[in-house]
């Protein structure tokens, strides 16, 4: 029958979902703040002067420094001709564009570059005509970005953001020849066609049809609606070289664009608010009437008041001040995705490239950017404790994908599959949800979705390849590693990384199967847990470790698990502890748990991170951005590996965890180079949030939570009350250090407990979890039932279930 457990959960859940019709996107305005540098924020003031948005701008972090606000669809920030948008160490500034995914690895958005210029119009393409600038009269806070172009006689550009709309201010010098040059041909991926319109003396139109994102993809088209605070003096057009003064429309596939003039001699600002909609030109007009209204400062200050309020969730006491502006700017990325995709009016474009309207689903907001294979491990989980109204709101997205467009997402962008990665992320996305208790009165509904995910594979003529090695998965209990084979959709095939893909089948098959046995699914629940142990067919007793097989079922490629392939952005090392719905029946395979802490000491340089963990963590573990494979050491800079420090929490040593972790952190600073890896739409930045209060989703796709050592004296979390009835979880460790960082202790409003992990039912039931630390490691943690337990497969059967 079902867990009694998750029986409270979802009557809980049910009452919520009536009074859940949306997301509140709208903040009410404030008083206008004074700038602040990238970093400023004293002790005691407000939270959005500790962040620093240039944090992962310097070594292909991919972040951007611009306008938006939580969960913004539109992000307005400089392009300086990096692939991804904005580089730190590039001193020219192409078009501030709408478009932006902080931390991803492929050419993604960039969709009309807007740019201040004077004199005449004799460029077309923006790296010939981008402007120059210096960092020192740059700055940015959450929701506002300013900079002086030191081209055209010296520009100010200001830029803030609404949901659905960008704002920008330009300070021009004295000229007769202002423009505004709106760009619709150049974006960051591959732009097919555009459509500029001259509506009226104030008012530009213009569509953009592009595709690509690391491959080709279906194309998704973006309508923007600009209108200035004042009449342009002439305005004009250009198709590739050729520029068309008083031209008033044009459609072309290449270099493309418009432009509009102002005489500043007397009046030297002018400004200008961008409406997007991925609907039509209707929805970004209704967008701009919604969300186009009151003066640029404004909105700057509004956009700031609901930055503060995000931020204000989570209070950290003690740490150093760059710890602390390393930490807020962390969860500040942590709540620039997913985005709203759905209009003011509640219109959306589906998977099926056909309009819904989020009334017709409840009336609840509509999401959009699906980087699972990378949130599902961390940032997922962050979203669902510190907004569960959105996180909720995004699984009811994810379904809607799944009904409109015939199957789950994998990766998605806007309105389109890319394809992107692999493995079945949809599904721990999903049943964290569930576990989560967020998917009240769609829990049958989400079921039968992950069940045709898990059990098939989408046909030919579906643009989704989804499990696409599932026949060979189900037949064989494992995903053959087929070098070479063609492609016959774009993006990656699961063919392409075998064993890895085996070991993400099997851990959403573990995820899949507790939810089943939840909802009274038990021939289901009994299949899925026999599954979620196919990790074992591609253990190598020879090696000890995981090997790719051919498709006659050989091992195959180098057995050196170093040199090992058929793993996706990783080495056999890597993915050696990616089991964690069965860590006790992996440990056995390599020898028990003495053995496999052998094993993760050199994985991670244990002894060497002792004397030195900064430098060990700088020189001995991988850290280049895209240094993925012939490697035996732990590579914190990507996903494969987010969850690998949490291991040594199997084999007894939970000191061990604090250890590694504690040394990773170390490469999160406040500086343009201070962030480990791409951040992937804020999944580096939610592991750094997790791991600094000491819990972390460990299970990912379940409800358990592993615990380390916070970095803060005091953490104090602000929940909501609808899904967290307490309203406060309250982490205490006084005195850590990187001397006094070892557990002794641990108590659960008052009460000692032994386990090394808390579960989202203590945290929603719970006060405090106080932590008592000293300058040694303790036996805390090291008995038998102290681990996370396995979840969802036959071994962990008994114990989860």
């Amino acid at each position: 029958m079902p867990n009694p457990r998750r029986i409270r959960l979802r009557s809980v859940g049910v009452v919520l979902a009536a009074a859940l019709t949306g997301s509140a996107l709208a903040v009410p305005a404030a008083q206008a703040e004074s700038s602040g540098s990238p970093s400023g924020g004293p002790p005691g003031g407000p939270l959005t002067g500790l962040v620093n948005p240039f944090i992962g701008s310097r070594n292909d972090g991919n972040t951007y420094p611009g306008a938006a606000v939580p969960f913004g669809m539109v992000q307005l920030s400089p392009d300086t001709g990096h692939n991804t948008g904005y580089d730190y160490d590039d001193d020219h500034i192409r078009g501030f564009s709408s478009v932006h995914l902080s931390g991803v690895g492929c050419e993604l958005g960039g969709d009309l570059p807007v740019l201040p210029t004077t004199g005449g119009i004799t460029e077309t393409d923006y790296a010939k005509y981008a402007a120059a600038f210096r960092h020192d009269d740059e700055s940015a806070r959450p929701g506002y970005y300013r900079v002086r172009l030191a081209s055209y006689g010296g520009i100010t550009a200001e830029l803030t953001a609404t949901a659905r709309t960008g704002r920008q201010r330009y300070t021009f010098p004295a000229t007769d020849q202002a423009n505004v040059l709106l760009n619709t041909g150049q974006s960051l991926h591959k732009t097919v066609s555009t459509r500029v319109e001259v509506l009226d003396s104030r008012t530009i139109r213009t569509s953009l049809t592009g595709r690509g994102f690391c491959k080709d993809t279906r194309p998704y088209t973006v309508h923007t609606l600009t209108r200035f605070n004042r009449p342009f003096t002439s305005y004009g057009t250009w198709d590739g070289d050729e520029v068309t003064p008083g031209s008033k429309e044009s459609t072309a596939r290449g270099r493309h664009g418009a432009y509009a003039r102002f005489d500043t001699r007397k009046d030297r600002t002018v400004e200008a608010t961008t409406a997007l909609s991925y609907v039509d030109a209707a929805g970004a007009a209704r967008n701009l009437r919604a969300e186009g209204g009151g003066s640029f400062d404004r909105v700057r200050a509004a956009a700031d008041a609901a930055w503060e309020r995000r931020l204000a969730q989570v209070k950290v006491h003690g740490g150093a001040p760059a710890l602390r502006r390393t930490f807020y700017s962390s969860l500040y990325r942590s709540f620039l995705a997913p985005n709203i995709g759905s209009d003011a009016d509640g219109r959306y474009t589906g998977w099926d490239r056909k309009i819904h309207r989020t009334a017709d689903s409840g009336g609840s907001a509509y999401y959009q950017n699906w980087s699972l294979w990378d949130t599902y491990r961390t940032q997922a989980q962050l979203l669902a404790l510190l907004a569960p109204r959105e996180s909720r709101d995004m699984a009811l997205s994810v379904l809607r994908i799944g009904k409109e467009g015939g199957w789950l997402p994998k990766w998605g962008y806007g309105t389109v599959e890319t394809n992107v990665m692999t493995g079945d992320p949809v599904t721990p996305f999903l049943t964290n949800a569930y576990q989560q208790g967020l998917l009240a009165g769609h829990e049958e509904e989400a079921y039968a979705a992950l069940k045709k995910n898990a059990d098939g594979v989408p046909p030919a003529d579906s643009p989704a390849v989804g499990r696409d090695a599932n026949t060979r998965y189900l037949k064989d209990g494992f995903v053959p590693y087929l070098k070479g084979r063609p492609h016959h959709k774009p993006g990656d095939s699961d063919f392409d990384y075998g064993a890895s893909a085996t070991l993400e089948y099997a851990l959403s098959d573990a995820m899949l199967a507790q939810m089943a046995r939840d909802l009274g699914h038990r021939a289901d629940a009994d299949r899925y847990a026999a599954r979620a142990r196919n990790y074992r067919n591609i253990f190598d007793g020879s090696t000890s470790f995981f090997r790719a097989r051919d498709e006659h079922g050989a091992f195959t490629g180098p057995a050196d698990p170093a040199k090992s392939e058929g793993f996706h952005e990783g080495t056999s090392w890597q993915y050696q502890w990616l089991v964690p719905q069965d860590l006790p029946g992996m440990l056995k395979l390599i020898g028990g748990r003495d053995r496999a802490d052998e094993r993760l000491d050199a994985f991670f340089a244990y002894r060497e991170l002792l004397r030195d963990p900064e430098k060990t963590a700088r020189e001995v573990w991988v850290n280049g951005p895209y240094d993925y494979y012939n490697s035996d050491k732990y590579n914190p800079q990507n996903e494969p590996d987010l969850i690998a420090p949490y291991t040594y929490l199997s084999t007894g040593r939970p000191w061990k965890t604090t250890d590694v972790v504690h040394a990773a952190l170390t490469l999160f600073t406040d500086t343009p180079a201070g962030m480990t890896g791409n951040d992937d739409l804020g999944t580096m930045s939610a592991w750094m949030v997790l791991s600094s209060i000491g819990v972390f989703p460990v299970q990912p796709g379940t409800d358990t939570w592993g615990l380390s050592t916070p970095v803060f004296d005091r953490v104090e979390l602000t929940l909501d009350r609808r899904f967290y009835p307490a309203g406060r979880f309250t982490l205490t460790a006084p005195g850590t250090s990187s001397a006094n960082r070892y557990v002794r202790s641990v108590r659960l409003d008052g009460t000692e407990r032994d386990r090394t992990y808390l579960t989202t039912d203590e945290l929603r039931s719970g006060h405090e979890l106080a932590f008592t630390l000293g300058t040694e490691p303790s036996d805390w943690g090291t008995g038998e039932g102290t681990a996370p337990p396995p979840v969802g497969t036959a071994s962990g059967a008994g114990r989860r279930w």
